[in-house]
This record gives structure tokens, C-alpha cells and sequence, in this order.
């Protein structure tokens, strides 16, 4: 009988108590405790089972849950004697970062103190002990006060690493989930230098200056830069998508995928959600699949959908790919058509760079699961100075569904507008192209341009965001090409119907050139022009379109002004 799939439980005695289905990851129990590291960073995407793990690793080293063998017996950490032994026998000292997504630093350091209340509200009965000094217990009751000093908020988990060390006679584990959350909230809404400063003192005092400190494990999606937060950090062991150490503790493997279907009765599902949900890659292991889509998949009985996707967490991605500038854009253009990018990567995520530079947006993006290495050059295989290339595509189905409707979001705002111009367009209706366009163009020109004064704007930003829309808009029913030069020379896009029988267009954007062109007519006839000159129709003829059937239209850019003309066609 198959076990009850439960979604969303992140509690490791619950999940046990309830008979839910779960994968055994114990085994990262021991992994970890051997490494013998001091101080422990994992990234891995969300949803992977982070939260969870960290809960298996609370409950079974901390003193609260001492002679809880209920929680571990028939597991693969139990087969083990000698961590038998060690079960319940350390003061754990567990917080989470992952609530805290705040629109400022004064909120997100007033719900930093909270936490760090909240902890010590939990050992509040320390103050009864004649362990801790006077001048402890003063420092204990300052921080149950309504507002906390940064200069003890700072100390405060070191600190009272140093209390229960004192209670009990033994070294602390300290375990943060989500380490980064703060962080990519910090640099969406701007303060990110204020909370590093702050972020800085807190783990320098926790995980370095720490003597109360037996180890700690830390999670998150990326590795932020050393620089940044972890300068002071020297005993830090960093496990990243392409470190081999834990590669089969947080997602799900083949065999064990292939196990829940055969066991909930969907076995012959296998092909498909291997397509849909595997592709992830950690270090040498492959084909590790997703946890969070294969529960909700297994939930659902069977249901495909973008479940890890539609969780929350993309808006840092979208605004990285929405802002982009056009070597950004082009290369996300050819990942949405399954193609494969080559990029260096780093995976020290410096946030300070994230923006233009195209190297920290795919780290960022392959740090997040979104993409999967393919192959990469080796250090010996490359000149002394440069950075191994990485060939990088989309992990598997789902992230590229997600992606379709991330730009499909990105023209909510002129949805309609943008709707009408395509039904324009494909109704030859030059009027009606001319005054949609020009209602898309006047937002979205800024929207993919932010923060740029628009007479200093990129015109590739919007142009490029354009045609990602209608390869997002017309999947389906049309493969959307684009054939373009650098520097903006020109910039054509076909659209080649599936059904051969029915229209195809060619659309040739050109910015106007006042200097060459003396009217906004005159840069849409050179459009049409090259058009004919370059016989950009010939493909489609060739791929069995008819001449009748192909439809031409030039497009002419001053700023947020738009011209439309058409070609051999009334």
C-alpha cells in the first residue's frame, strides 16, 4: 500500500509520525558529521529538500529529542552504532532565514532580531540556572526586549552558544537555513550594502569567533561572494551544483523517482517525468530530479505541471532577464529554443555585477536550478588568465514552460494591446499594427529599460524583449527565428507557421537614422528594401511556404515612436 504522499511538511518528526512518504536522506547524517568541517555552506535550488534535511539534523542531534530512536529506526543512519550513540546529545541551536523578504533593511534586521528573540524566548529557562553569570543573564534579558541593540543583536547566537555550553557542558551545532534570502531581497529593493555590514558582523561572531561552537551548517540557493559576507570566514567548506560532496542528499535520484511511481501505481509515467522534472546535475551525479514537482505529481495522480516553477522565488531571475541588454536577451532567446549557450561561470554570486554582466546572470541561474551544465572546459585545458567556458542549457521541460509564461507576464501590463497587434498583423491590417505597437512600445520601452533615461536608452532591450514575446506568445503554432548582426544593423524575425499552409511573416526592424534618413517612411522602405535584397524569404520557400503566402513588414524605431509599413502585400 502505497504511503500517504503529504505536501509542504518540512518537519521531520512529522513527516515520521504520519507515515508520509519520504525518501531517506539519513545517510547525509553521516556524510556531514565525518567531513569533520567546521563550517559547512550547501547551495542548492529551493525546494530541494534544504529545509527538511536541516529539520532530520535538529532532531536528531539535539538534546530535546534525546531517545527519540521512533524517529530513525528502520532508516540508514540507524544501522550505524556508533551514531546511535550520539543521537540527542547536543544543545542545537536552529534558525531560518526564509521568511524574511522585506521591502527595506530597518524591516529585515527588526525580523532578524525577532528570530534571534524568539530563540532565546525558547531557552528562557537558562535564567533560572545558577550557570550563567549576572552579567549573562543581563545580557539575556536585554534581548528579550521589545527592541534589541545591533551591537548585541550581532553577538547574540554566539552568545548564546556560550549559555548552553554552560547548561549542558557541551559545544553547540548551529544550523541556518536559507542563509540568502535576506540577501536577493536586499538587492531587489536596494540596501543591499547596509545589510552586509550588518549580515558580516553576525556570521563573523557566530561561525568564526565562536570557541562555544562544536559545527554548523548553513543552506541557501547561491553562494554569495567571500567578499561580501564571508570575509572573515577561513573555516568555511563551500558545496556548490558542482562540488561532489552531498550530491544525492537533497533532490531525488532516478532509482528513487522511479520507485515512488511504481509504488503509488504510476509506472508507466516514467518517461514523461524524467522529461518534465529531471536534468539537474550535482557534481558527477546526474539525473537528480526535483523533489518538490515529483511529490506534487505523485499528489495529483499523475498531473503534469510547473509546480517547483510557479513557487515563489523567480522575481530576481525575471528582473535580471527583463533588463538584460541584448547579448542577455540573445542568449535566453536560444536557451527558450532548446539550444545550448557557452558561458563562463562564477559561483561566488558577486551581486554588485548582476545586472549587465552576462557571466553573473547565467552563475546566478545555473546556481538556481534553471540551468544544467552540459560540459566545461577543464583548468589545464585553457590559457592562464581566462575563465573555463561552461555549455549551459535549461534543465529540463518545466523550466522551460516557466520561462514562457515569465515572458508572457512581461506584456501583462499592454496584454491586450499586445494581443490586438498580433491579430492585426496577421489580418494585414497596417492601421491597426501601427496603432497597437505604439501603445506596447510607449510602456514597455521603459520597462525593459529601466532605470535608463529613454533618450539614452538601448533599443535593443525592448526590441529583443519583443521577439522573446511572440516566441512566448505563438508557441505552437509558429517556430520564431530571428537572423541578426551586432551593433544593431539590422535585426529580422521570421515567423514560420507549423501548419505550412498557413501565413508566414518576415519582420525587419530598423532604427532611424536621421542622419541618413530624413523621414521615419523612409527608414521603413530601406527595411522592406533589405528585405527583398537579402531574399530572406528564400528559407521559407525552400521549407515549402508559398511566395502568396509570406507577409513582409518593415518596422521603423525613433525612441518610443514606431512606424509599420508592408511589403508586396495589400
Amino acid at each position: 500500500m502505497a504511503r500517504n504522499v503529504a505536501i509542504g511538511i518540512q518537519d521531520f518528526e512529522k513527516i515520521r509520525k504520519g507515515n508520509c512518504f519520504y525518501v531517506d536522506k539519513t545517510h547525509f547524517i553521516k556524510e556531514w558529521w565525518d567531513s569533520a568541517d567546521d563550517v559547512t555552506l550547501i547551495a542548492r535550488p529551493r525546494r530541494f529538500g534544504k529545509t527538511l534535511n536541516m529539520s532530520m539534523l535538529e532532531q536528531f542531534f539535539s538534546v530535546d529529542y534525546d531517545g527519540r530512536s521512533d524517529l530513525f529506526e528502520g532508516l540508514t543512519i540507524w544501522q550505524q552504532e556508533n551514531y546511535r550513540q550520539i543521537q540527542g546529545t547536543y544543545p542545537v541551536i536552529s534558525l531560518s532565514f526564509a521568511n524574511i523578504k522585506e521591502d527595506s533593511f530597518l524591516k529585515t534586521k527588526e525580523k532578524i532580531n525577532k528570530l534571534i528573540t524568539d530563540l532565546y524566548i525558547k531557552y528562557e529557562f537558562l535564567l533560572e540556572s545558577d550557570a550563567l553569570a549576572n552579567a549573562d543573564k543581563d545580557f539575556f534579558c536585554r534581548i528579550l526586549q521589545v527592541e534589541i541593540r545591533e551591537t548585541d543583536a550581532t553577538v547574540a547566537i554566539h552568545q548564546l552558544a556560550k549559555f548552553l555550553y554552560k547548561y549542558y557542558g557541551k559545544k553547540a551545532i548551529i544550523l541556518l537555513d536559507e542563509y540568502d534570502t535576506p540577501m536577493q531581497e536586499a538587492y531587489v529593493n536596494g540596501y543591499w550594502d547596509e545589510l552586509v555590514t550588518f549580515t558580516r558582523s553576525l556570521f563573523n561572531a557566530t561561525f568564526k569567533t565562536n570557541p562555544y561552537l562544536e559545527r554548523a551548517l548553513m543552506t541557501g540557493i547561491t553562494r554569495v561572494s567571500k567578499e561580501s559576507i564571508f570575509s572573515d570566514l577561513n573555516n568555511l567548506k563551500v558545496v556548490t551544483a558542482t562540488s561532489d560532496e552531498y550530491a544525492t542528499s537533497f533532490g531525488f535520484t532516478e532509482d528513487e523517482v522511479f520507485a515512488a511511481l511504481e509504488e503509488c501505481g504510476l509506472g508507466e509515467h516514467k518517461d514523461g517525468v524524467k522529461a518534465w522534472y529531471d536534468g539537474f546535475i550535482f557534481g558527477k551525479q546526474g539525473d537528480i530530479y526535483n523533489p518538490w514537482s515529483v511529490l506534487n505529481f505523485l499528489d495529483t495522480n499523475g498531473v503534469y505541471d510547473t509546480y517547483w516553477a510557479n513557487t515563489s522565488g523567480n522575481r530576481l531571475v525575471g528582473k535580471l532577464l527583463q533588463e538584460g541588454n541584448k547579448r542577455i536577451k540573445l542568449s535566453f532567446e536560444a536557451l527558450l529554443k532548446g539550444e545550448i549557450i557557452s558561458s563562463p561561470v562564477e559561483e561566488q554570486i558577486v551581486y554588485s555585477q548582476l545586472g549587465d554582466n552576462e557571466m553573473a546572470v547565467w552563475s546566478l541561474l545555473l546556481a538556481s536550478g534553471y540551468l544544467k551544465v552540459i560540459e566545461y572546459e577543464k583548468q589545464n585545458q585553457i590559457p592562464i588568465g581566462r575563465k573555463p567556458n561552461y555549455k549551459l542549457m535549461l534543465t529540463n521541460g518545466e523550466v522551460r514552460r516557466m520561462f514562457y509564461s515569465m515572458v508572457h507576464d512581461w506584456f501583462m501590463e499592454t496584454e491586450s494591446d499586445y494581443n490586438d497587434f498580433v491579430l492585426a498583423m496577421f489580418c494585414n491590417d497596417i492601421e491597426e499594427m501601427n496603432a497597437y505597437m505604439n501603445k506596447v512600445t510607449r510602456i514597455m520601452f521603459s520597462y525593459f529599460d529601466t532605470g535608463r533615461n529613454a533618450e539614452e536608452a538601448e533599443p535593443e532591450r525592448f526590441y529583443h524583449g519583443f521577439v522573446l514575446g511572440l516566441m512566448a506568445e505563438l508557441s505552437g503554432e509558429y517556430v520564431v527565428t530571428s537572423n541578426r548582426e551586432s551593433g544593431f544593423g539590422r535585426y529580422d524575425v521570421m515567423l514560420e507557421p507549423c501548419d505550412k499552409s498557413k501565413k508566414a511573416y518576415i519582420l525587419e526592424f530598423k532604427v532611424h537614422k536621421p542622419k541618413r534618413e530624413k523621414t521615419m517612411e523612409e527608414t521603413v522602405e530601406n527595411a522592406l528594401k533589405q528585405i527583398e535584397e537579402k531574399q530572406y524569404e528564400a528559407d521559407l520557400i525552400a521549407r515549402g511556404i508559398p511566395k502568396e503566402n509570406i507577409y513582409k513588414y518593415g518596422f521603423a524605431f525613433r525612441g518610443k515612436e514606431v512606424l509599420i509599413g508592408n511589403g508586396n502585400h495589400s
